[in-house]
């Protein structure tokens, strides 16, 4: 495996660098785990591995990886099933739009078929960290996510 891969992002450009890297990301809502008292949302994910993708290595990857915001103050959801926690939801990216008191503001993440989430913030602090490749297959069937 290439070098774990571990982001931090404290602005809107260095959100547009864990975006880029989630793209395409499968993620499961029972994985999308709030944690109000810690003022923490913390994702797992299973994302592709662009940089083995974009030097050409023969088969694409998928890594398993977690996406953490802090400072979260408010979580809202649209056209996000909860109940139906196995429903594989596509990452398409993530953006961060400053509030009218700074640093504070919201993180968009949006999934395909127009699901989202936004995460409203203090200021902004995000990690992606890459768990290690998906040995066990967790990716196997949910190749055709875009129905």
């Amino acid at each position: 495996m290439t070098d774990r891969l571990k982001l931090i992002a404290l602005d809107a450009d260095d959100l547009a660098v864990i975006s880029a890297h989630v793209q395409d990301a499968r993620v499961q809502p029972a994985d999308i785990i709030w944690r109000q008292a810690e003022k923490r949302l913390v994702i797992g994910m299973n994302r592709l591995d662009w940089a083995q993708a974009l030097h050409g290595q023969s088969e694409p990857r998928r890594l398993l990886a977690a996406l953490r915001f802090d400072r979260v103050q408010a979580c809202k959801s649209c056209r996000i099933d909860l109940a139906a926690p196995e429903t594989v939801l596509e990452l398409i990216g993530i953006e961060f739009h400053i509030g009218a008191e700074p640093p504070a503001g919201s993180a968009l993440l949006l999934f395909a078929h127009g699901g989202a989430l936004r995460l409203d913030v203090e200021c902004l602090e995000c990690e992606l960290t890459d768990l290690g490749e998906d040995d066990l297959g967790t990716s196997d069937g949910l190749d055709d996510v875009r129905r």
